[in-house]
């Protein structure tokens, strides 16, 4: 459960707003993604934890049951088999907080959209040049 309603400025302060219990669920799904994408940059944007690499990777968020983990449309798409087992939408999906997270899926996700928006990336370089 979040502590204040101060709005972070960054990822630190977001995942210090928690409990001991939750911080150490955001850091492992922080140091997941940081291992996949090292090149994305951390900010926060919608009041959630983002990487951005040319353009918004993925977000993730905790709240009271859950933690929200928001790997775009593309994302849940591809793991939707998955993706299945849990809570999910077109862009999102919910990780129970009271279960494991599935860290092994949150990495597969994210190496998917690393390589996704590289050469979405790549392809608008070319179109420049």
């Amino acid at each position: 459960m979040k502590k204040s309603k101060k709005l972070p400025m960054n990822i630190d302060e977001y995942i210090a707003d928690y409990s001991p219990e939750v911080r150490i669920i955001l850091e492992q799904i922080r140091s997941t993604i940081r291992k996949v994408a090292p090149d994305a940059v951390e900010t926060i944007k919608y009041q959630m934890p983002t990487f951005v690499l040319h353009e918004n990777l993925v977000h993730f968020a905790a709240y009271k049951n859950h933690i929200g983990f928001y790997p775009t449309p593309s994302g849940i798409e591809k793991f939707k088999d998955e993706i299945a087992v849990y809570k999910y939408a077109k862009g999102s999906v919910q990780f129970p907080i009271d279960k494991p997270i599935p860290l092994k899926l949150i990495e597969k996700v994210v190496a998917f959209r690393v390589k996704e928006v590289e050469k979405k990336a790549t392809t608008k370089d070319k179109i420049k040049k």
